[in-house]
């Protein structure tokens, strides 16, 4: 977290107070068209269920500020410091992560009366000058920041429990909004081109950071061209029509092994009826829109997809140097659009690097020279995961414009 030197406290609360009740309420928004039932369930072992969602990111304050910082503090109930834990081992034990849809109890009326209380403790510390301590704003910022992805992972898990049942129902019925007219078909992508050299990347110390977008330092780049788009749905159809999924040569080797054991043959949620594919959103079974951004790809078949096109994947620092022009602008959760869209009905801008689908790198998720997690519990947030990952950068048709940074 970067701390904000020109701000003094007071005001610093005031802000934070104000953006606090702004997030926690597109929370409750998000969790609002689902049922009690539609909210317990876990589709699988890496999804949550969203009334665990509700409740853990209350915990997160509860927890890591209240706890902390406010002198003598009575828990709402000490049994759910075990019960919504994530992954915090400073903390103490928790229950398995497949297993979180086995907890039926608390039930979801005494999940949002606890939502509601610690809205009320947070308010209250917030407002009342007893958040004069830097770490605690810290803290409340993080918390904050964490709830925004943590409302990513509604949408997200929800979209799979939903299509898991049979009925394919959807999460919303309520209209589309209106988008701009967009060509009857996408013409193949423009690039842009970078001549290389020395450049500097991670956060530039204005504001919030994650820390592992820290600290700033240099890169060497060769010269490289990046496509001012994703990969559209029609474009991944030639790559399907073409036996990408059959042919070995273009994949990695974990890669094809998990094609095999998983019997891919197309992105998750596409389905073939005759010669026309759907797939399913949260608005329920569509026809595909061939000209948007295709979606719910594993780094394995962008991979396998760059290859087949004759190029690669964007390292993310080449992704990062190009996004530090443009603004943080397109289809973003605010939209509330919740699908992707063509690049021309995206938000206007003259690329396609923010919102709609997160954009896979070939970059493995790892420390930045010098870099220094958190102290304390919280040095568990990210620095621990710097293994076995690739690194996304972009945001989706799911992520707040606040939450976004080219870094």
């Amino acid at each position: 977290m970067a701390l904000h030197p020109d701000t003094a406290s007071a005001d610093r609360a005031i802000f934070l107070r104000a953006r606090y009740g702004e997030v926690r309420a597109t929370t409750t928004a998000l969790a609002a068209p689902l049922s009690p039932e539609d909210q317990l369930v876990q589709s699988m072992p890496d999804a949550s269920p969203t009334r665990w969602h509700l409740a853990h990111t209350t915990w997160f304050f509860e927890t890591f500020v209240l706890v902390r910082f406010v002198a003598g503090y009575r828990p709402f109930d000490a049994s759910y410091r075990y019960l919504f834990n994530s992954y915090y081992e400073g903390v103490g034990p928790r229950p398995p992560r497949p297993q979180r849809g086995l907890l039926t109890r608390p039930g979801l009326e005494e999940v949002r009366a606890y939502r509601e209380t610690i809205d009320r403790r947070m308010e209250d510390f917030l407002g009342d000058g007893s958040a004069d301590d830097g770490d605690a704003l810290d803290r409340t910022e993080l918390g904050l920041q964490h709830e925004q992805q943590h409302q990513e992972l509604i949408l997200t898990d929800i979209q799979h429990a939903l299509w898991s049942n049979p009925r394919r129902p959807a999460y919303t019925t309520s209209a589309r909004p209106p988008r701009p007219t967009v060509p009857e078909r996408a013409g193949a992508p423009s690039w842009i081109h970078h001549p290389g050299g020395l450049a500097d990347i991670g956060h530039s110390g204005d504001g919030f950071s994650f820390d592992n977008e820290r600290p700033r330092h240099r890169v060497y780049l060769e010269p490289f061209g990046l496509a001012r788009r994703p990969v559209t749905c029609r474009e991944y159809l030639q790559f399907i029509e073409d036996g990408g999924y059959r042919r070995p040569e273009l994949w990695l080797s974990d890669g094809w092994a998990a094609v095999q054991a998983q019997g891919w043959t197309a992105p998750l949620y596409w389905h073939r009826d005759g010669e026309r594919w759907s797939g399913f959103t949260l608005r329920g079974t569509a026809p595909l829109d061939l000209d948007a951004p295709v979606s719910h790809v594993s780094h394995y078949e962008a991979d396998a997809y760059a290859r087949w096109a004759g190029a690669r994947l964007p390292t993310e620092a080449e992704w990062e140097v190009v996004a530090a022009a443009p603004p943080v602008e397109g289809n973003l959760l605010a939209s509330a659009a919740l699908v992707p869209r063509a690049a021309e009905a995206s938000g206007g801008a003259d690329t396609q690097l923010f919102g709609d689908v997160w954009e896979w790198t070939g970059s493995a998720y790892l420390p930045y020279p010098r870099f220094r997690p958190l102290e304390g519990e919280l040095g568990e947030y990210n620095g621990k995961f710097m293994s076995g990952q690739m690194v996304l950068r972009g945001g989706s048709c799911f992520t707040p414009r606040s939450h976004l940074r080219g870094s």
